[in-house]
């Protein structure tokens, strides 16, 4: 089931991820920087969410406090505890 999440702080506006458990099957970015976020994005597929949050949660984007990667692992960690309460 698709998530999506609304991200703050930073050029992206929202962040709409599909999970398969704890395996990511997409994620899309809307907004900011096109080639980065694309790029993560399609890095990230067929990744456990574990792995990925522990590689790029706490990522900053120059004085900003967070990132598009940050809020990635922030997206996944909402899904993923909206997809068990679902469950």
């Amino acid at each position: 089931m698709a998530y999506t999440y609304k991200t703050k702080g930073t050029c992206s506006k929202s962040i709409t991820v599909d999970l398969d458990g704890k395996t990511i099957k997409s994620v899309a970015f809307e907004g900011g920087c096109n080639g980065n976020t694309t790029g993560i994005s399609e890095l990230v597929v067929g990744m456990n969410i574990d792995d990925v949050i522990g590689r790029v949660k706490g990522t900053t984007c120059g004085a900003r406090p967070t990132s598009c990667p940050d809020q990635l692992a922030h997206a996944l960690e909402e899904a993923y505890a909206a997809e068990q309460a679902g469950a």
